[in-house]
């Protein structure tokens, strides 16, 4: 069994090592595209931000606790 045990995680580590690797500075431009960001309209994002935490009266990870009216 501890043979078994200790192949496992020798195959795991293997495959977790293997997805690691160095970006080169040069190659670091496509990673900054916009299409790469979490969030890539800013604007539409922060006004269903807006939105949501007016009519919830809640607010998520950012900004001020609404009052459910919409007069923040």
């Amino acid at each position: 069994m501890s043979h078994r045990l200790l192949r496992s995680a020798l195959i795991l580590s293997c495959a977790l090592l293997g997805a690691c690797s160095t970006v080169q500075p040069w190659e670091r431009g496509h990673l900054a595209h916009p299409d790469m960001a979490w969030a890539p309209d800013g604007l539409r994002d922060a006004l269903n931000e807006h939105v949501h935490f007016s009519k919830e009266a809640s607010s998520g990870s950012a900004g001020l606790g609404g009052g459910g009216c919409g007069c923040n």
